[in-house]
């Protein structure tokens, strides 16, 4: 009996001592976040009373793992390219397309122009709507650029009605319509007409399905030539 009673004062002298009153920033501090020495520090002393062996536990917060999933690399985007011109469903032929070029004969030459609402057409505006009107769309607006669509006739010797003759290395295009002659937008104060194709052509590009030649379309071909018979620059 008397050694439960010293036990039990041996108890109350280390809670005594444990709760002995602190300075207030030290209370402060501890009240926020009490020590783990001084929990530990109680229950070794509680211990040494009662004859037991304290457990220290300590607390570690588990860490979160991340696992990032990896993303397949997006595909490198291809540089664009120029469009093609793209035929009328029904098939654009040379011999229409010259046909086309030849409702606008007489009218006049104008810088960058395009259309009748423009008041006329330069060489190249020329034959991006003679193109539109058989159905042709996606060409390019200036002669430069419309010197590199289709694919290149060897010489003139192979050309054929149609076919887009260029000169002056890009700097003007004219429709070829047989016989050395073409259909072009000459320059300003001039006419859309036919004329001698006058130099040596840079390139001879065929912008139309590639198709040999038959009676009917030679025969077509005299008659075009003829209807343009005194018809000059």
């Amino acid at each position: 009996m008397s050694g439960v009673v010293a036990m039990l004062g041996r108890v109350a002298e280390i809670r005594a001592f444990v709760q002995a009153p602190v300075p207030t920033s030290v209370r402060a501090t501890a009240a926020a976040a009490p020590s783990a020495a001084s929990t530990e520090a109680f229950a070794a002393a509680l211990g040494l009373a009662t004859g037991a062996t304290a457990a220290s536990t300590t607390t570690s917060p588990a860490a979160a793992s991340t696992t990032t999933v990896p993303t397949a690399a997006a595909p490198p985007t291809a540089a664009p390219t120029a469009a093609a011109p793209a035929p009328a469903a029904g098939g654009a032929t040379g011999d229409a397309l010259v046909a086309a070029a030849s409702a606008y004969l007489g009218q006049p030459y104008v810088w960058g122009g395009e259309s009748l609402a423009e008041g006329g057409f330069d060489c190249s505006g020329l034959v991006q709507r003679s193109l539109a009107d058989i159905g042709v769309t996606g060409v390019p607006r200036t002669a430069r650029e419309q010197m590199t669509t289709g694919t290149e006739v060897p010489s003139l010797d192979d050309a054929r009605p149609g076919d887009l003759v260029v000169l002056g290395g890009g700097s003007h295009i004219g429709i070829y319509v047989g016989e050395g002659k073409m259909i072009d937008a000459p320059r300003p104060g001039k006419t859309v007409t036919v004329r001698d194709v006058y130099a040596e052509p840079t390139t001879i590009r065929r912008v139309l399905p590639d198709a040999a030649p038959t009676a009917a379309a030679a025969s077509a071909q005299a008659r075009t030539l003829a209807s343009f018979a005194g018809v000059t620059s």
